[in-house]
């Protein structure tokens, strides 16, 4: 997910501000269209900065807002959750002389709002007790490091506050300078890769330096393979909160049991490949061939495990076995960052954007869009996501190019990226997600294409978005029959409009014209005819969810082709469908049978 930083300027006179900031933080500019229009350095316009903010927030970028602080606060208010995973968010005045870190103080924001008070000849305004008093946040460690035990802080600080000293064990994740220390203090900050529990008179701090190597058999056992890792942990007397990233071989990027390990320990999984791998030979403890001749290297856990530490880390726990795998873990010099080492397993998410109406987008979708770098799709769907394409990568693609933005998103998550496979309505539905499957069945893709993480998310279709604007008419059985021939044979259309017709099914039709399709419509109007009535109600959604959105209602027998194009869902009514006048218009809904129920138990209640 990108954490580029966002600078939001609501004012002209802001203006010369967000620039400066955005050269020293290589951060992105946006701001209100009605002021900023014409301005060249304004990457995003939004009109609604309530709403924009919001979203920016809710998908992790960290935001400095040129603003009052209030209209930051309000903004944010209603998509605050967990304090531990909160992007920075600033509030800077217009003269740039006031900076104040309102959230993710101790995820970077206090740093960060030093840095600009120096840059900007401005005061940062800090207000958590220990960032304030010694310029330290004993409970939120900078990143590689991990405390033994969250709440021990809260005292340890406490006492600090109140004139107690503290003796220092080993290198700290911060500068303990403005600490009152004494060698006999009973309050002790210590760092270590081995296994401390801590207290509150003892914070024990894990610096992130571990790498852990595995190889499995294919299809190893999740529960057996953690198992093995926790033990050599144990018997090494080393902590899990020092672990960095689990690594292996590429043709594990879609092995279950390595990415439990992972995720027991809560750190990311990194794939090498065999030449990578390879390279480590020399440094490995227990070479073997037959591993070379299976997989193109001499080993893959020590090897995976040298690789994560660099050329300066060692081996510290060779090579340990069990029928379903493999472990070794290697000790870097340094804090490991898991992201400088091979690459992730790629990641495509299938989502649905809906209809187009941003309140009818899933929170899932919403979260699989901002964890994703790259987001691939045809220009409108990609246009609809407003600020949350906002600093990722857009692959746009053409209508009639679905296998080639298919291919191109199987390709990027094949290389690692987090990829985002964008769709209207449901991706399952007519849409992207067949067709990601078909891809994979059907033609040749690079190993890692073929081994990336699939996630398909449901979207609101259209069908639901017509049926509920104007009432209830997928109250009953439908259907839903595409009538482009594009790729179904028109036979093939035709025999599935008689069998819906004949069967009394109300029918959502999709892709009913096109600029040069005008007759499917009509031949489908001609069949339905003869099996339900003339004034069976028909409804026509336009840009449903958009601000150009149109819902109309008229007959079956006075459906009119022209009234129809490819942004129109035709759905027919059963036989069984009624037509309701309510609130001054018309709605439309199909009995599922409840009128029938209730007489019957009138019927029984009378006898």
């Amino acid at each position: 997910m990108t954490t580029k930083p966002v600078i939001i300027t609501l004012t002209q006179a802001a203006l010369p501000l967000a620039q400066k900031l955005a050269n020293i933080l290589e951060a992105e500019i946006h701001g209100t269209r009605k002021r900023l229009e014409d301005e060249p350095a304004v990457a995003v316009l939004f009109d609604d900065a309530m709403s924009h903010i919001g979203a920016l927030f809710s998908s992790g970028r960290p935001i400095i807002g040129l603003c009052a602080s209030g209209i930051l606060i309000r903004a944010i208010a209603p998509h605050l959750t967990d304090k531990n995973s909160e992007p920075q968010v600033l509030a800077i005045s217009e003269n740039g002389k006031t900076i104040v870190p309102l959230l993710g103080g101790h995820n970077g924001a206090n740093a960060l709002a030093r840095q600009l008070a120096e840059n900007l000849a401005g005061h940062a305004a800090i207000t958590t007790a220990g960032d304030a008093h010694f310029g330290v946040a004993l409970d939120e460690p900078q990143q590689g490091w991990t405390l033994a035990n969250k709440p021990d802080a809260k005292p340890v600080m406490a006492a600090l506050l109140n004139g107690a000293t503290v003796r220092i064990l080993g290198t700290l994740p911060f500068s303990a300078d403005k600490l009152p220390q004494s060698e006999s203090a009973e309050l002790m900050l210590e760092s270590t890769v081995h296994r401390q529990s801590g207290s509150a008179s003892h914070l024990v701090y894990h610096p992130k330096s571990l790498a852990m190597g595995m190889g499995t058999i294919r299809n190893a056992d999740p529960v057996r393979m953690i198992e093995l890792a926790e033990r050599v942990l144990k018997d090494a007397n080393l902590s899990p909160k020092s672990i960095a990233c689990i690594c292996s071989h590429t043709l594990k990027a879609d092995e279950a049991a390595i990415h439990a390990v992972a995720a027991h320990f809560d750190v990311p999984a990194r794939f090498l490949d065999a030449e990578t791998l390879e390279a480590e030979t020399p440094r490995l403890k227990n070479p073997s061939d037959v591993v070379f001749a299976e997989v193109g290297c001499h080993g893959v856990a020590e090897a995976g495990a040298l690789c994560g530490v660099g050329a300066t880390g060692n081996l510290i726990v060779e090579k340990q076995k069990i029928d379903q795998g493999t472990c070794a873990i290697a000790q870097a010099i340094d804090i490991i960052d898991p992201q400088t080492i091979g690459r992730a397993r790629g990641r495509l998410a299938v989502v649905g954007l809906g209809p187009g109406q941003p309140d009818w987008q899933t929170p899932e979708v919403s979260r699989l869009v901002a964890e994703a770098d790259h987001l691939v799709g045809y220009s409108l769907y990609l246009d609809l996501l407003g600020a949350q394409a906002s600093g990722k990568t857009r692959h746009d693609f053409p209508l009639g190019a679905e296998e080639d933005r298919v291919r191109h998103a199987l390709l990027l998550a094949g290389e690692g990226k987090s990829v985002a496979l964008v769709c209207s309505g449901d991706p399952g539905i007519y849409a992207m997600a067949t067709l990601v499957w078909e891809c994979l069945d059907q033609t040749e893709l690079p190993d890692g294409a073929t081994r990336v993480d699939i996630i398909t998310t449901p979207g609101i279709s259209a069908l639901q978005a017509a049926s509920a604007r104007a009432g209830a008419i997928l109250g009953h059985d439908f259907c839903t029959i595409s009538l482009s021939d594009l790729l179904t044979p028109w036979d093939a259309i035709q025999t599935r409009i008689e069998a819906a017709a004949k069967g009394d099914f109300v029918i959502a039709f999709y892709n009913p014209v096109s600029k040069r399709r005008r007759t499917q419509l009509a031949h489908a109007k001609e069949v339905l005819l003869q099996h339900r009535p003339a004034d069976t109600p028909v409804i026509l959604g336009t840009n449903l969810g958009r601000t150009e959105e149109q819902l109309r209602i008229v007959d079956l027998a006075n459906l009119n082709v022209d009234d129809v194009d490819m942004l129109t869902v035709v759905l027919v009514g059963s036989s069984a469908s009624r037509r309701l006048a309510f609130d001054g218009g018309t709605r439309v809904y199909t009995p599922r049978g409840y009128a029938k129920k209730r007489d019957t138990l009138t019927k029984e209640a009378a006898e």
